[in-house]
């Protein structure tokens, strides 16, 4: 039987993708893309924006038109179901806590299998899941209910296994990731987990997905020095005015933000910062929007995702007053877009002729791999038959469009 699994949203997402497609492999099961005629498809929805619910009826229609018989899930499923009742073709509906629930429904096995990966050379680690935040424009805890944390031992044994099979790299991931282990009896938090992690595997590197910057205590900056860690961290600004933040109920100051990206760099002077910011929340003037863009153009970024707010049902945000035009929200965006283009380019700049440790992760036929770099930096390489999850050192010689060019020196 052939199955295709498809995608939207988070790393969390990607991540309960990765075990479903995992585990029904070793069942038996053929993962294909849609052009390969599956027997059945799995549409993992986000609903994040209104953009992103429009997306997955997208997605859904498209595996409709393939006649397999389609299994819809994730965000956008918890809560827009009646939604999708109404796309023709949707044979099954299932919500975000029985999702993995999927693996056992199609291969009618009662066997709990929660931990294995697909072929991705970087495999996601869902160490935790929900959001105990009540941020005032986002639905996500209602989709994902609260927070919940996989005990320290279960994680374990998924970094093991994925190191026993020859990964150089796991990332760490989850809705709040850094509420890690509040919920766990006895408590832990990240820090310990990481520490644990690294006492008592052998895996070569850990990435952190996104974090909140007053989650990113002294313990963890400590941390960010060990050489296992990956160079690179995503801290999420939202907006670089106080009352904005206020208003988006997001529990930390401007000031506070730049405190901690300072206290990174200070240690870890090459560490790359990525950060999201929500362009057109409701109460945002010219001058607001000009907190945000010289914040941005003050920090030492290697990159920012944009995002133009959607008001959400069910969220605070959605009826506040002054909001924004789209027309704003455009121009807005495009002001940033190009804040980020050179930010993006500034820090490749600064990390020529600088060696890379880069985990292989494509391999082209003309012997050239592209893989990513401790620091979060796409480059490309010959990979002199290495194949695949290799971890190796190369140095960056030249910058090709969004990739960095490099010379690959050894294995890892």
């Amino acid at each position: 039987m052939k199955v295709s699994v498809l995608t939207l949203g988070c790393r969390v997402n990607q991540s309960e993708s990765n075990i479903i497609e995992g585990n029904l492999s070793e069942r038996g099961w053929s993962v294909v893309g849609l052009s390969e005629h599956p027997d059945y498809c799995i549409v993992n929805t986000c609903s994040v924006t209104s953009k992103s619910d429009y997306q997955s009826r997208q997605l859904i229609r498209r595996a409709v038109r393939t006649g397999a018989k389609v299994i819809v899930t994730g965000c956008y499923s918890q809560l827009r179901p009646d939604e999708i009742k109404r796309i023709e073709g949707v044979n099954c509906i299932i919500n975000n806590n029985d999702k993995l629930n999927i693996i056992n429904m199609l291969s009618n096995n009662t066997e709990s299998m929660t931990f294995s990966h697909s072929s991705k050379s970087r495999p996601y680690i869902k160490v935790q899941d929900g959001c105990n935040f009540s941020c005032s424009y986002c639905v996500v805890p209602m989709a994902r209910g609260r927070s919940r944390s996989l005990n320290t031992s279960k994680v374990l044994e998924q970094v093991k296994e994925i190191a026993a099979s020859k990964f150089s790299e796991i990332v760490l991931t989850g809705i709040h990731l850094g509420s890690y282990g509040y919920d766990l009896a006895p408590k832990t938090k990240l820090s310990e987990l990481i520490t644990t992690i690294l006492k008592e595997t052998k895996i070569q590197r850990i990435r952190l997905s996104s974090i909140e910057s007053k989650e990113v205590d002294n313990e963890l900056v400590e941390l960010l020095q060990d050489q296992r860690l990956c160079r690179h961290i995503h801290l999420p600004l939202q907006s670089g005015n106080d009352t904005i933040l206020k208003q988006m109920n997001r529990m930390y100051t401007s000031e506070d933000f730049v405190r901690t990206i300072e206290n990174i760099i200070q240690k870890v002077p090459d560490f790359a910062i990525g950060t999201d910011v929500i362009v057109g929340f409701p109460g945002e003037s010219d001058k607001v929007f000009l907190d945000t863009k010289k914040m941005l153009e003050y920090l030492p970024l290697a990159y920012i995702h944009i995002f133009p707010f959607s008001p959400r049902p069910g969220t605070r945000a959605f009826k506040m007053a002054h909001q924004c035009s789209s027309s704003i929200k455009k121009e807005r965006i495009n002001e940033l877009k190009s804040i980020n283009s050179k930010k993006k380019m500034d820090y490749m700049i600064s990390q020529l002729y600088k060696n890379l440790e880069v985990v292989i992760e494509e391999k082209g036929s003309d012997g050239i791999s592209i893989g990513t770099s401790s620091n979060y930096l796409k480059v490309k390489m010959s990979s002199n038959g290495y194949p695949n999850k290799t971890l190796v050192r190369v140095k960056a010689a030249k910058i090709e469009g969004n990739l960095m060019r490099g010379d690959l020196i050894d294995t890892l």
